[in-house]
């Protein structure tokens, strides 16, 4: 059987290869058929069905014979003992590549304990390295794209889960993909197959309905391709007419996105002329348009103004016999092949060789690949590239063309803003925007860019940067992008001068100038320890939260005295501390807690008289689940169990930790300081807002600190007396209220 199915791709392949040379296929096919021998796929067939049947797929695109003979050999390496540098030793190191680059990362391990973010990240990833792979060789996708649709054409034998899975991936990123690289023909196929599982009703209802009027509408096809072929005959223009119907999943994208039922759905047809050159293409337009009336508004010109994966055709909806519009597209041979096979035809094969210059035009269209790669740059978290990718596919079949001042041409997505065509132009554009005209006119932000519009954006070099209310009106995934990493390097430098002055302060507690300690050696092994690049992110940790200034001052100084840069300090070791708390609770007769009184309102267990201190991290309150922390020489430091501080402490470390909770009875008339962080919008009045909430309260505020961000927010931090955690919540209850708040934070130190 599979012998078959490999003389049925030879013969394929020779249908347009120009020459006889066909080893290196028939190579793949012995190895691949030795390499899955006894391997089954879920219908009980051989496993090497699949892997030919890819090829063929391949080969029907036209594709040279290197990626056939990758798309025979695509699971060797990931399900078989072959590796993927036997694959380059036996055939190319260019075979070997393609072949890596859809070879599935099923190895990769993620800390994520959540099953489905896992998932998630793992799919995400895959994605990444699929990108990558294209900006190498766009080849790798265009097999990735034919395995996806064999195992779509397949999916039959998986589980009724597994299929709606598989088939909401396809209809979510690889048809869109495939439309993204212009393939219609692979695109066409993988959105009716995903729709047959997703929605099957409506599927087999459609193709019913479609079914029971197929008669008769092929027959006025019929009618209007011959009377198309007439009139251009008797103009003078050649070309190939055809009548075709329009795929099942873009009638059902009709029928749900315009809420209309089949009946109301007449262009379920297209006619479809092929001509030789442009000219032709305008010439057809001019006698159709004579026999046929043209609907108003239903023209679209895309050779003049072609889509971003390359594809070129002019569109006429036109009312044919019986008043029954119908849609005519007209292209060259050139476009029509460019439709069809999208970036697949610059591999075909001419004279013996590829066409010569795939490459550069292909680089020059794919402008769509060069920012998902610009976004893997920037996008750390798998999940939120996976996001980006999928809200940017997901518009992909909308665009609007619109000129700059200057008149260029371009092509943004629909819907989109004048800050979205900012930051389409350049980042810079975006942060200093402070405006927009359209068409002469002054517009809001909001303002929904239409086709045709002239944008000019106005920019000011005092413009403080975009605001976060930006982000909830731009479109385009490329704004939102650009506008979250202007924020990320506003924090990250604010972080950074927070970090080091908490650094400072921290050493200065400890009796030390913190550039005294700063030795290389001692910050090199600092930066090392922590994964970090260097000192400056350091201090950005620390600014941040994610370390603490006295766990960095500690380290620096135990760095110094190893390499006796300084002398020790005078301070107990950690052995010495915990041998000393140690004897105490041997000379202390043994009850579950101390039940003496304590200033503190604290009791510890097994320790008697203690001094004990609130920590200046985390700020424990009564209410909050409280751990003990046996410090050098300065008594128990309570800490909250869910301080970072605690959460991140080294092992060693931990021993130090007792239990400790809070004496209920004594915490009656004590108060604690803490702070909380308001987010507002800046309005007049607010100030005054929330210092009548505090006064209501009968709060005894201690300090009061505003400030205003870039972002056009302001920051308000409250020191004040509470008695215990139920207090503060209502206070951060009370306060959310107030209008023009935003947010309420407790503040950790």
């Amino acid at each position: 059987m599979s012998g078959e199915i490999f003389n049925r791709l030879i013969k394929k392949i020779k249908s347009y290869h120009p020459s006889d040379d066909l080893s290196m296929i028939e190579k793949a096919y012995k190895l691949a058929d030795e390499a899955h021998k006894g391997q089954l796929r879920k219908s009980g067939e051989p496993y090497i069905i699949h892997p030919i049947e890819v090829a063929y797929i391949l080969a029907d695109l036209e594709l040279d014979i290197e990626s056939i003979t990758a798309g025979i050999l695509h699971d060797v390496a990931e399900d078989t003992h072959y590796t993927i540098e036997d694959l380059e030793v036996m055939f190319s190191r260019e075979v070997a590549l393609l072949v890596d680059g859809v070879t599935k990362l099923s190895q990769i391990k993620y800390k994520s304990s959540n099953k489905e973010l896992q998932k998630e990240e793992i799919q995400a990833e895959n994605y990444r390295k699929m990108f990558l792979a294209m900006a190498q060789d766009i080849r790798v996708v265009l097999i990735k794209l034919a395995d996806r649709l064999h195992n779509m054409r397949t999916l039959g034998f998986m589980p009724p889960h597994k299929q709606k899975e598989k088939a909401q991936e396809t209809l979510t990123i690889f048809a869109p993909i495939a439309h993204r690289l212009g393939i219609c023909k692979i695109k066409a196929e993988l959105e009716d197959l995903a729709l047959s599982y997703i929605e099957p009703e409506a599927y087999s209802e459609l193709e019913d309905q479609i079914e029971s009027r197929l008669g008769e509408r092929l027959e006025m096809i019929d009618d209007i391709v011959n009377k198309v072929k007439e009139q251009l005959k008797l103009g003078g223009i050649e070309a190939y007419v055809e009548g075709r119907p329009k795929h099942l999943f873009s009638i059902y994208k009709k029928i749900v996105n315009k809420n209309k039922t089949f009946d109301q759905i007449y262009d379920i047809f297209a006619v479809r002329a092929i001509v030789k050159n442009v000219k032709d293409c305008y010439a057809v337009l001019g006698v159709i348009h004579e026999i046929f009336t043209p609907m108003p508004g239903r023209f679209k010109d895309y050779i003049a103004m072609p889509k971003s994966n390359m594809y070129q055709s002019l569109h006429t909806t036109l009312m044919g016999f019986e008043g029954i519009p119908f849609e005519l597209q007209i292209r060259t041979e050139d476009m029509h092949r460019t439709a069809e096979y999208g970036i697949a035809a610059h591999w075909k094969y001419k004279d013996g060789k590829v066409e010569g210059k795939a490459q550069d035009k292909s680089e020059e269209k794919l402008a769509w690949l060069r920012q998902i790669l610009e976004w893997q740059r920037e996008m750390s978290d798998n999940v939120e590239f996976m996001d980006a990718l999928k809200l940017d596919l997901d518009v992909y079949n909308d665009q609007v063309y619109v000129f700059s001042p200057q008149g260029e041409l371009l092509t943004i997505p629909k819907g989109c803003t004048p800050i979205d065509f900012a930051y389409h132009i350049h980042s810079d554009i975006g942060n200093k925007m402070v405006g927009a005209k359209v068409n002469d006119k002054i517009v809001t932000y909001d303002y929904t860019i239409k086709n045709g519009d002239r944008i000019e954006i106005l920019t000011s070099k005092s413009a403080k940067g975009p605001s976060k209310d930006w982000l909830k009106i731009v479109k385009s995934t490329q704004a939102k992008n650009k506008i979250n990493q202007w924020f990320r390097k506003q924090d990250k430098e604010e972080d950074i001068i927070r970090g080091k002055e908490l650094l400072e302060l921290g050493a200065k507690q400890r009796g030390f100038n913190l550039v005294a300690l700063m030795d290389t050696q001692c910050v090199d092994t600092i930066t090392q320890r922590y994964g970090l690049k260097n000192w400056t992110a350091v201090c950005a940790s620390v600014g941040h939260g994610t370390l603490k200034e006295k766990q960095i001052i500690q380290r620096l100084i135990d760095e110094n005295v190893k390499h006796h840069k300084i002398e020790k300090p005078d301070i107990k070791t950690d052995k010495e501390i915990l041998q000393e708390h140690q004897e105490k609770s041997e000379h202390t007769e043994p009850e579950p807690y101390n039940t003496g009184k304590s200033r503190s309102g604290i009791v510890v267990e097994g320790i008697g008289d203690i001094s004990v201190r609130f920590s200046k991290c985390c700020r424990p309150l009564p209410g909050d689940d409280i751990v003990g922390y046996v410090t050098r020489g300065r008594g128990v430091s309570i800490h909250r169990t869910d301080c970072t501080n605690v959460e991140h402490m080294p092992d060693d470390e931990k021993e130090r930790l007792i239990d400790a909770r809070w004496n209920d009875q004594q915490n009656i008339s004590r108060t604690y300081i803490t702070e909380i962080q308001i987010v507002g919008t800046e309005r007049m009045g607010i100030i005054v807002d929330i210092s009548r909430v505090l006064t209501d309260m009968r709060l005894d505020v201690k300090s009061l600190n505003a400030r205003t961000t870039k972002a056009g927010e302001v920051l308000f931090n409250v020191r004040m007396e509470i008695i215990h955690t139920q207090q503060l919540d209502e206070i951060i209850r009370k306060v959310h209220q107030i209008p023009d708040v935003l947010e309420v934070l407790r503040v950790a130190g």
